[in-house]
């Protein structure tokens, strides 16, 4: 053992500090390459939208109005038409056709008639049964029933009569339209009794102005030029139905 201290052991400049500093370069360069190696996500922003801050080491996203604009989404979303187009209900047509109805001298547009549109048709009913109701009269299954059945017994006679052929929906909707009429007759019978001969002029006068309404809107609807009285009969015994629950 006392030999040991002739020796003399290499002296070296190595210590704890430095190799915790190189524990620490090693495991910072790994993390470092390791995220290198990763593939960057694809930025849902685009380049040209991302404009550097004023020390230029981060990018933030800038408001573009022109790169919106030509957007394909924002363009379909515009071209949509409204809600209320969507469901069948368009109020410029719905006032053509009463004003062609309130006017039976006045010509159809057989485009606008040739529509399936029972947003009328359905209004005018309700009209109808509530002055019906005002009158003393609840009979709103008559009006309801009587409807249905003119219009499967109208619709077949006009297939038969026309070669292009007409939708149940267009029937029911004309017919619906031409009730206004009728319901002029109705809220008429709220003020006074129309059991007389003036009940009944008055009653004649609004059947005939219905079922000519009518029979106008077919032959412009269908192109049945000429026989515009032999759809005016039958539209008129439908009617006249209508008139008798009015008057009676």
């Amino acid at each position: 053992m006392s030999n040991l201290g002739q020796f003399d052991f290499y002296q070296s400049n190595y210590t704890i500090d430095n190799q915790e500093q190189i524990c620490d370069d090693y495991l910072h360069g790994s993390r470092k390459q390791e995220a290198s190696e990763q593939p960057q996500p694809a930025s849902l922003v685009p380049p040209e939208m991302l404009t550097p801050d004023s020390t230029g080491q981060c990018f933030q996203p800038a408001f573009y109005p022109d790169y919106y604009s030509q957007s394909p989404y924002i363009e379909s979303f515009g071209e949509e038409p409204p809600l209320l187009e969507e469901l069948g209900i368009n109020f410029d047509h719905i006032w053509q056709k009463t004003l062609t109805v309130l006017n039976p001298l006045k010509p159809a547009d057989g485009s606008i008639m040739n529509e399936t549109d029972l947003a009328g048709p359905i209004l005018f009913c309700l009209a109808l049964g509530a002055t019906l109701l005002m009158a003393g009269k609840f009979q709103f299954g008559y009006v309801y029933g009587l409807s249905a059945i003119g219009c499967i017994v109208i619709h077949a006679l006009l297939n038969l009569m026309s070669s292009s052929g007409v939708s149940y929906g267009c029937v029911a909707s004309v017919l619906g339209y031409c009730l206004l009429p009728m319901v002029i007759l109705s809220s008429c019978a709220i003020f006074f009794s129309l059991q007389g001969i003036i009940g009944t002029v008055s009653a004649l006068a609004i059947i005939s102005w219905c079922s000519l309404s009518a029979s106008k809107i077919f032959i412009s609807a269908l192109t049945m030029e000429g026989q515009q009285l032999l759809i005016a009969y039958p539209c008129a015994l439908l009617y006249g139905l209508f008139a008798l629950l009015t008057v009676f």
